[in-house]
């Protein structure tokens, strides 16, 4: 496998990360639709809500068409360290 070009982030330090529900709920959307329905994941009592990366991931997928979110998630995945 060739290697993905990556560009840094900054990491979180918040002791409890919150972002804006409309966030979560595009990102939701997605996931939602790659593995069924987990309200528990937006309302926190599912591991603590979504991870940055799954974040990242699901949100750059929506912008694609539907049939390509598996894809475009798996590609965001490639290469990610967070």
């Amino acid at each position: 496998m060739s290697e993905v070009p990556v560009h840094p982030v900054q990491p979180t330090r918040a002791r409890s990360p919150v972002v804006p529900q409309v966030v979560t709920m595009s990102a939701y959307e997605v996931y939602r639709k790659l593995y069924g329905p987990q309200e528990a994941i937006v309302t926190g009592t599912c591991r603590g809500g979504f991870g940055v990366s799954e974040l990242i991931a699901f949100l750059y997928a929506k912008q694609f068409p539907k049939e390509e979110w598996r894809d475009r998630v798996d590609e965001a995945f490639q290469g990610m360290k967070l």
